[in-house]
């Protein structure tokens, strides 16, 4: 047995509970054995004592959308970049994530088993993932990125990577079955159309309330797997939500009737926020993005605000993600304080990215919180996230960060205390 000792810190321990000053973790190999006050917890005799000195320990934060396998980059680019130069990117992709202190993620598409299991074998540093695979997606539709030039940009295809574009109840059947053989942990489905895609509009439906029945049975049946859909307009949410999937993501145009539907069915609500400003900021300083999305990121930004407001104030399941792929790798917790701007208290964005997070990626009983039994992800941070919630966006204030009961960024020894 290996123990480590965290100790003198002010503990958010991402219930949403009040924090807990002079608090102590106590962590035995790779989970946490105990949790409370420092005077109530003795380390064992040669344990690795982590002096916290007044700063804040938090779980592991969780982002529910990413995409690890990109960043968008402008068309040229795009067709001129060899095929497996993108599997080499994401290796800083994943580091710098895990850097800001996620240390899980749910991956929303193109990123493969291998990528995963590089992770998990310890060739490269990054969050633990739950992989979606490829998003299902119909001809023309979000995801298809057939260009009226007749240039096809579409994300290359190969074994561990399957086809998704799909039309009908049995090839939506099919392209199921493919995912789930590639290694999905999760079906990901384009309900709607997109803000990124040259063909449709985020309000465009996509599939029929059947072929999204038929997602939701073959993944059920086969793995009691879930589908999580990118559903941006007010009626491809309502079909998707109908149909039995259980996580909305991006939610742009979201309707009273949706809502309602969403508090009956307990539903997740991820907003990605962060997803249509960043493409407006790029546009500014770059010009990377193509003048469709730029455009179409113009009309909705203001309405997607709006759509999260509403479901927050009615009481709609918020489980924090970002898109993050569409933005730069690392810049996540910039959500946290959008989260914040339509109306979410600093401890309930934090409760989204950690607890909620944890539930809507089905892993609440090994990570989100910190209590004893957990999983050992913990990271330190040297601001108050609850009176400064933006503080956390610069990443040299996360100052530690710890997965699974290794520590992959340590930063306290600058800041002056000791590990």
């Amino acid at each position: 047995m290996s123990y480590t000792l965290i100790t003198n810190g002010t503990l958010i321990d991402g219930r949403g509970n009040e924090p807990i000053t002079d608090a102590s973790v106590l962590i035995n190999d790779n989970y946490i054995e105990e949790v409370g006050k420092s005077g109530d917890i003795q380390a064992p005799e040669g344990a690795a004592v982590i002096d916290a000195d007044g700063q804040y320990i938090l779980p592991g934060l969780i982002d529910t959308h990413v995409h690890m396998a990109m960043e968008l980059r402008n068309v040229q680019d795009a067709i001129l970049t060899p095929f497996s130069y993108r599997f080499y990117e994401s290796v800083q992709f994943l580091k710098r994530t895990l850097d800001v202190g996620i240390t899980s993620v749910r991956d929303a598409g193109f990123s493969d088993l291998g990528m995963k299991k590089a992770v998990e074998d310890g060739l490269i540093e990054g969050p633990r993932m739950q992989v979606s695979i490829n998003p299902l997606t119909i001809t023309g539709g979000h995801g298809d990125s057939w260009n009226r030039s007749g240039v096809d940009t579409t994300l290359q295809t190969y074994p561990g990577m399957p086809n998704a574009i799909c039309d009908g109840k049995e090839a939506v059947r099919k392209t199921v079955r493919e995912m789930l053989r590639a290694g999905a942990e999760v079906i990901k489905v384009h309900a709607t159309g997109g803000v990124s895609s040259p063909t449709d509009h985020p309000e465009f439906t996509q599939f029929s309330q059947e072929e999204l029945e038929v997602m939701v049975e073959e993944a059920h049946f086969r793995k009691g797997i879930k589908v999580m859909a990118h559903a941006q307009g007010a009626e491809g949410i309502k079909n998707a939500i109908r149909a039995g999937i259980y996580s909305i993501e991006h939610g742009i145009y979201i309707d009273d009737e949706a809502i309602e539907l969403m508090l009956r069915n307990d539903i997740f609500l991820v907003p990605t926020l962060l997803a249509p400003i960043s493409v407006l900021e790029s546009s500014e300083k770059d010009n990377k993005m193509a003048p469709y999305a730029v455009e179409k990121s113009k009309e909705v930004v203001e309405a997607h605000k709006e759509s999260i407001a509403k479901a927050y104030q009615a009481g709609v399941k918020i489980a924090m993600g970002t898109d993050a792929g569409v933005m730069a790798h690392g810049t996540n917790l910039r959500e946290l304080g959008l989260m914040c701007d339509i109306g979410m208290s600093p401890m309930e964005s934090l409760v989204a990215t950690t607890k909620t997070a944890a539930e809507c990626l089905g892993w609440e009983d090994q990570v989100g919180t910190i209590e004893a039994g957990k999983l050992a992800d913990i990271i330190l941070t040297d601001v108050n996230p609850l009176s400064n919630i933006r503080g956390l966006e610069d990443s040299n204030h996360i100052v530690m960060v710890m997965k699974d009961g290794a520590i992959y960024k340590n930063l306290t020894q600058r800041k002056g205390t000791h590990v």
